[in-house]
C-alpha cells in the first residue's frame, strides 16, 4: 500500500502553530501510548471483553478462554498494573472487574472500529 504525500513541500505554519498548542504533554501521550500497548495482546482482549459481561475468578477466565490459570494470573497482572482490572476478594475466592467504564469505553471503540465495513 502506497502513501498518497504532497508533491512539493509547503508548511502551513498557521495550522502547525494551533496544534503544537494544543498538543497535550510529551509525558501524557506516553503514557497514554504505553497504556494503548496492554490493549495489543489478544489475551488481555479477551479478559477485558469477558469482564464487561461479568466479573469473574481466575479460575472463570481461564475455562472460558481455555488457558491455564497460570497464563490468566499473568495477564491479569499486567492488566492490574495499568489499573484496567480491579479485584476484590469473597472469602477465598478473588474476584476481577473492569477498574472504571473507560476501559469498557476504549475496548468498545476499538471493536466498533474494527467492525466499520
Amino acid at each position: 500500500m502506497e502513501i498518497e504525500k504532497c508533491e512539493i513541500t509547503v508548511i502551513h505554519e498557521d495550522v502547525v502553530n494551533k496544534v503544537k498548542k494544543e498538543m497535550p504533554d510529551e509525558e501524557k501521550l506516553v503514557a497514554t501510548a504505553e497504556l494503548l500497548k496492554v490493549f495489543g495482546d489478544p489475551t488481555r482482549i479477551k479478559i477485558i471483553c469477558a469482564l464487561l459481561k461479568a466479573e469473574m475468578c481466575v479460575c472463570d477466565l481461564s475455562a472460558l478462554l481455555d488457558v491455564s490459570q497460570s497464563a490468566v494470573s499473568h495477564q491479569l497482572k499486567t492488566l492490574k498494573q495499568a489499573r484496567l482490572v480491579k479485584y476484590r476478594r469473597d472469602g477465598k475466592v478473588i474476584y476481577y472487574s473492569l477498574d472504571d467504564d473507560h476501559i469498557g469505553r476504549i475496548f468498545e471503540a476499538g471493536y466498533e472500529h474494527v467492525m466499520e465495513d
